[in-house]
């Protein structure tokens, strides 16, 4: 089973700020710290499959597709609602809900010790979810996950 982690964006992080680690002794280096280091535990544990942080709105597009018009229209950012964007991720593959649910509980604040914040979990779809068929094959033969078939 597959989850996603989800680091919800802040304006800060919206604000092209980045956190400085070079700086002993900030916040931001103990942000980091404690990131590395559950990123660590997860990978020894063999559930870490990815995670990554993402950059601004600004530095990113949305592609709008309108219905009945068989348009593509290309949006640039930046995106105003900040508390739907997300500004990084982290990938983890685990036997239940209830492991991803125990490491999502040790997830460092993203935002820094003592500051508000919030992650959002969720469970990703397996090809094994959806009903057998040519379009299932076509995903299987991509082989998305460098799986041995």
């Amino acid at each position: 089973m597959r989850f996603m982690i989800i680091v919800k964006a802040t304006s800060e992080s919206e604000a092209s700020l980045k956190p400085d680690e070079t700086v002993p002794g900030t916040p931001d280096e103990q942000l980091m710290a404690d990131m590395a280091t559950f990123h660590e535990e997860m990978a020894q544990a063999g559930v870490l499959l990815d995670g990554a942080g993402l950059r601004p709105s600004s530095q990113g597009w949305r592609v709008r597709h309108t219905p009945g018009q068989g348009s593509v229209q290309i949006i640039d950012g930046p995106f105003a609602e900040t508390k739907e964007l997300i500004a990084g991720y982290t990938l983890i593959q685990v036997r239940s809900r209830e492991e991803a649910l125990q490491w999502s509980r040790r997830f460092p604040n993203p935002v820094g010790r003592g500051k508000a914040a919030e992650v959002e979990v969720r469970q990703l779809f397996e090809l094994e979810d959806f009903t057998p068929g040519p379009a299932v094959e076509r995903f299987k033969a991509i082989d998305m996950l460098g799986e041995a078939k």
